[in-house]
């Protein structure tokens, strides 16, 4: 009997997905590689959209502008206090991975574990950070009332944890399916009191940072099972049957996880268009208002959707406060932000000919391709809902 999953065996279908995914990322890889005035704001939103995504599967809501908060460093606008220590955790561990993983001989161990559950959880002591659960563990299903996982005994977790780091050195099938079952692993194994979800997603990433084919930012899928949370959970409940049962055929996970890598890199390559083409339309606004060049990464921010605040437009542009504070007021005299709120606590938003432009760029966008268009009914199927 298997001590831990095993990698199964992909069909045809899984091959040519992983074919498409591939040239999906070679095409993202060659975008990110030509200078484009956008990449600091597309990596900026995509990592703050990675840590809402995976914090949102554990019921740590957060907007997208505090996400994006926690990225810059900067205060949360409406989250409370236990929220922002979870969202800080994980924004304190994601910079960790995403800068080092990526570095030539950087390996993970069990240690290199402990160390990123500390870095996540150490706002908790009451969780023991960095240690692995001294007793048995138990996912609860609170609006059923029900218990939905049972973690292997205790005594077990070193020896599994060990095998599956073990697993990481070895050459496997694809680098997107090995990331895939280092996840399914180490949620299964829910080595720790509190924070394995999150622990096994950011796995996930780093193994998938460690490829080195797609900058580790854009390689994470944490977005897109933000997004798809209950088929998240019910591909976890199909293939553990609730309890530890490493025997279990994991099929079912590879295409779920191969399926959001595909999504996911659609999104992305369609927001990189749309930022291409944001800049075009940005540059004539600038000119037909005669506004000054360092404008344009708040006007990006605004015709996306989001807030534009004055801390974060200081540090985009470099200017003083003084200056800023001038800036902004001129895009509200030229119709293209409005503003809200009172001193502190003002932000501004898209209006007039921005906000027409980002409306028309969302209407031109098109839909996503399913690679797998049957999976999602035999999911919920199998799951029984």
């Amino acid at each position: 009997m298997p001590t831990i999953y095993r990698t199964p065996e992909i069909d045809i279908e899984d091959t040519g997905v992983v074919a498409e995914i591939q040239d999906l990322r070679d095409s993202l890889a060659l975008m990110l590689r030509t200078p484009r005035r956008w990449t600091s704001g597309m990596r900026r939103t995509t990592q703050a959209r990675a840590i809402q995504g995976s914090n949102t599967i554990e019921g740590y809501t957060v907007s997208d502008q505090d996400a994006l908060a926690a990225v810059d460093d900067e205060p949360p606008l409406t989250a409370d206090q236990r929220t922002w220590s979870e969202i800080l955790g994980y924004r304190r561990m994601m910079t960790y991975i995403l800068r080092m993983a990526p570095e030539p001989g950087f390996a993970v161990d069990s240690q290199t574990l402990r160390s990123l559950h500390f870095m996540l959880m150490e706002h908790d002591l009451s969780v023991d950070p960095g240690r692995f659960r001294p007793g048995s563990i138990y996912v609860r299903d609170d609006a059923a009332d029900v218990t939905v996982y049972e973690g292997p005994p205790s005594e077990t977790v070193t020896e599994l944890v060990d095998e599956l780091v073990g697993s990481l050195r070895t050459d496997g099938t694809d680098t997107l399916v090995d990331a895939a079952m280092a996840h399914l692993n180490l949620v299964m194994i829910h080595p720790f009191k509190d924070g394995n979800g999150r622990m096994a997603r950011a796995l996930q990433t780093l193994v998938l940072a460690q490829d080195r084919v797609l900058e580790p930012t854009f390689s994470s899928i944490e977005e897109w099972l933000g997004k798809n949370t209950d088929d998240y959970y019910r591909v976890l409940a199909v293939t553990g049957a609730g309890a530890w049962n490493p025997q279990n055929d994991a099929g079912l996970w590879i295409k779920f996880n191969l399926r959001a890598h595909h999504m996911q890199a659609q999104t992305l390559q369609r927001r990189f268009d749309e930022a291409d083409r944001t800049w075009v339309a940005l540059d004539e606004l600038i000119t037909r208002f005669s506004l000054h060049s360092r404008v344009a990464d708040a006007l990006f921010d605004a015709v996306r959707g989001l807030r534009v605040v004055r801390p974060t437009y200081v540090k985009q542009s470099g200017v003083e406060e003084q200056t800023a504070s001038r800036d902004l007021r001129g895009l509200v005299s030229a119709g293209l932000l409005e503003a809200h709120g009172q001193t502190r606590g003002r932000y501004y938003t898209a209006s007039g000919a921005l906000r027409e432009l980002g409306e028309e760029i969302r209407a031109d966008r098109p839909a996503l391709a399913d690679p797998y268009p049957w999976l999602i009914v035999e999911l919920r199927r199998r799951a029984g809902r």
